[in-house]
């Protein structure tokens, strides 16, 4: 397909992340011109290393940088009890292949794919916001390029590292509120529809015998504890690839989002102001529910594409 939309991912896989990465790689509509990494579901190496298994997994030779090893001010805390010791336990990749791994840090890889892109590029943020932050703060030339960033992170309600706390959001929360004032287009996939866009035990089945890829995926969904193998594993990440590919999925609100930073009792609480009590401008767009039916189909029409 011409004019696909370009866009780099900012990752930390992490179960669902590897999901997500998968239907972008395979996607008619997606040119993914560089995958970042930063710590998040386990640490920085951790991390890089599961990426470059999965390119190698997938035979996809795209450019791989590693950004940042911990939070802007927060201690790291990493997401291990959910995904396992090495974020994407239950399969064994074997060793990765690491020539398209840059020695240029994520940022400044970031960077240059943005200014050098002829066309607007997206940057696709499913792990912690740290790069994401840096890149703005010190090359916010970059912004006029930038056709939007759409994050999983962040909730309308409640949280799941902290008591009101996304865990994205959460874990480097200065970086959020970074990325949610910079002027630049954005899109959030919260937690709210991530509990929803769920993968039955029915569903697992069938995955699990689409080739190799089946095989693996199903291997992975045995390991984590995003939900449960038996009542619905949640695809937290995919939804915000979910938003780029087939968007008539969710109900869709322009509002004001903003991230608490100075409280410890609401640390990485997402403010979503849907009724408009700050009387501040929107900054984005909010998908405030999901059609589980659509997200279904299409999470299974595009799994059936990663071959």
């Amino acid at each position: 397909m011409e004019n696909k939309r370009k866009i780099i991912i900012d990752t930390d896989p992490g179960i669902d992340d590897a999901i997500a990465i998968a239907i972008a790689l395979f996607s008619e509509e997606l040119d993914v011109k560089l995958i970042t990494t930063v710590a998040g579901n386990v640490s920085l190496d951790l991390v890089t290393e599961n990426t470059l298994r999965l390119l190698t997994f997938f035979g996809k030779n795209i450019l791989v940088a590693k950004g940042a090893e911990e939070p802007l001010l927060q201690k790291f805390d990493d997401a291990k009890n959910v995904h396992g010791a090495s974020g994407m336990d239950g399969y064994d990749f074997g060793e990765p292949n690491r020539s398209n791994l840059l020695k240029v840090h994520a940022v400044n890889a970031m960077r240059r794919t943005i200014i050098e892109s002829d066309t607007p590029v997206t940057i696709a943020a499913i792990g912690p916001m740290t790069n994401v932050a840096l890149l703005l703060k010190m090359y916010p030339e970059v912004k006029s390029n930038i056709d939007e960033i759409v994050f999983m992170g962040g909730s309308l309600t409640r949280g799941n590292k902290t008591v009101m706390g996304e865990f994205n959001i959460a874990t480097d929360p200065e970086a959020a509120k970074i990325v949610f004032s910079s002027g630049v287009k954005l899109a959030m996939a919260g937690l709210d529809v991530g509990l929803k866009a769920l993968v039955y035990p029915e569903d697992s089945e069938k995955i699990k015998i689409m080739g190799k890829t089946g095989d693996m995926m199903y291997s992975l969904f045995q390991k984590y504890r995003g939900g449960s193998f038996k009542t619905g594993l949640k695809m937290y990440d995919s939804c915000a690839i979910a938003y780029l590919l087939c968007p008539e999925m969710y109900e869709i609100a322009d509002t004001f989002i903003d991230v608490e930073t100075q409280s410890n009792l609401t640390l990485g609480c997402t403010i979503v102001d849907l009724k408009g009590y700050l009387r501040k401008s929107p900054n984005a767009k909010v998908c405030t529910d999901i059609n589980p039916e659509i997200f279904k189909q299409w999470f299974m029409s595009s799994i059936e594409k990663c071959i």
